[in-house]
């Protein structure tokens, strides 16, 4: 027992002696306050080694094929904006990440791009090569919520920061949420209930409703959660045709929609897929006979469908550019985004613009890349100034709160400018449109 004691008591005497050599050593050398900071937690994800350099890397998984291809374009440019001005430290966003000057922590941000195509196992695999071979802090990317769940498992499975793109699915921050992964776009219970009133205000109760629903997470829940907010009116739902992912032809499930009786149509698909359903609703004379609603805004919808074809239709959005003479922050953003790019932007751009600017929010504000000390800056409720102004992010399943846009669309007489082709119609505030925190069953996770 003595003899144990004592080989303890030297053990631990020379583990302690070359301990405060190797601090001793660090704080000697350049770089030495990394090292010992970083030797306070054991790696985690590409912690430390991604962290190591000058620069730390975000991968970026992005339809650029496919039916969301036009909407994956414009998010991609969000993106870039946000670097571009993280790296520069931009006015815009020292006004949303006071702390950050030139990079993040001082470290310049690099980027890889992957085409998606919207393919779940296509984004996970561009995503596992990204922190392999880049030993990427933050991974990012999807239009798709299919996308946005495989990538939630990937980010925790490997412990590393994933923010989503584009998701609208309530299961993104709901079943199928995890301690890795942020949210910060609107989703289909916020949808419905921050449009619901509006529809059943301007179309009256006891209606009659046609749904088309894309076939994946994303399109179920955003149907489910109209279909439930519009009950509470006395909606029923006269058919909800489901289709799959990027079909080339609408006219069987129009053909169901035409003979339903219904009075509004509900359309829930998004990107290329919206934008045919609606035109083939015009040729069959469905649009002459009913109300239409989106109550998930596609980006480009009007420019890519037609004016004409969204006049006096509400949707609801995350963002769009007239915000500009509400919001100040709206307004830099807007400037910003059309000087570099010579269009007003949509609001994937604007959605995946904040996406990086509150990341690097929280990483300033955490003081290190350390996975779990970021995690829990995002989760600590910091309000913080955006261009829809004040939000946060919701601790127990890491969705951002922020208002809903409600906007409806301008008969073509009405436009000011090419571009002119909502009015937005109401901002209403986040907090009370969302779900109590585990009604969509989010269960985190842990941290390590």
């Amino acid at each position: 027992m003595q003899d144990g004691n004592s080989n303890w008591y030297r053990r631990s005497r020379r583990d302690f002696m070359r301990t405060s050599l190797g601090l001793a050593g660090g704080l000697a050398l350049p770089g030495g306050f990394a090292r010992v900071f970083a030797a306070e937690h054991p790696p985690i994800g590409t912690w430390p080694a991604g962290a190591s350099g000058k620069s730390v890397f975000i991968g970026i998984a992005v339809p650029r094929t496919g039916t969301y291809a036009v909407q994956g374009e414009d998010e991609l440019k969000g993106w870039q904006l946000a670097v571009e001005h993280i790296n520069s430290g931009h006015p815009l966003i020292k006004k949303i990440s006071p702390k950050t000057d030139k990079g993040v922590l001082g470290k310049e941000v690099k980027y890889g791009v992957a085409d998606s195509a919207a393919k779940p196992n296509d984004a996970v695999q561009a995503q596992q090569r990204f922190i392999t071979e880049n030993k990427a802090i933050l991974i990012t990317g999807s239009t798709s919520s299919a996308v946005a769940v495989a990538l939630n498992k990937l980010a925790q499975r490997e412990k590393v920061l994933y923010v989503t793109g584009i998701s609208g699915s309530n299961d993104t921050t709901g079943k199928d949420c995890v301690r890795y992964g942020f949210r910060q776009c609107f989703y289909g219970q916020t949808a419905a209930a921050a449009i619901g009133p509006i529809v059943v205000k301007a179309y009256g109760k006891n209606k009659k409703a046609a749904y088309l629903t894309p076939d994946y997470t994303y399109g179920h829940t955003v149907t489910k959660s109209m279909q439930d907010y519009l009950a509470t009116a006395g909606w029923t739902t006269a058919t909800n045709q489901v289709a799959p992912l990027g079909a080339p032809d609408y006219s069987s499930y129009l053909l169901n929609v035409a003979n339903s009786g219904a009075d509004v149509l509900i359309n829930v698909n998004w990107g290329h897929d919206a934008v045919l359903s609606i035109q083939q609703a015009k040729q069959f004379g469905i649009l002459d006979k009913m109300k239409l609603v989106v109550p998930y805004q596609i980006p480009f919808l009007s420019r890519e469908a037609g004016p004409a074809l969204l006049a006096d239709v509400y949707a609801a959005t995350d963002f769009w550019w007239t915000l500009e003479d509400k919001f100040p922050l709206a307004k830099m953003f807007v400037e910003a985004f059309e000087k570099k790019f010579g269009y007003k932007p949509e609001w994937g751009a604007n959605n995946a613009y904040m996406s990086f600017a509150l990341w690097a929010e929280a990483v300033e504000n955490a003081g290190t890349f350390y996975p779990p000390d970021v995690i829990k800056s995002f989760e600590a409720g910091r309000k913080i100034q955006s261009t829809v102004g004040e939000v946060y992010f919701r601790k127990e399943d890491h969705q951002l709160v922020r208002p809903v846009i409600i906007v409806k669309g301008k008969k073509p007489s009405e436009m000011k400018g090419k571009e002119d082709f909502y009015e937005v119609v109401e901002i209403v505030p986040g907090a009370p449109l969302m779900q109590k925190p585990d009604a969509f069953g989010c269960n985190l996770g842990s941290y390590t």
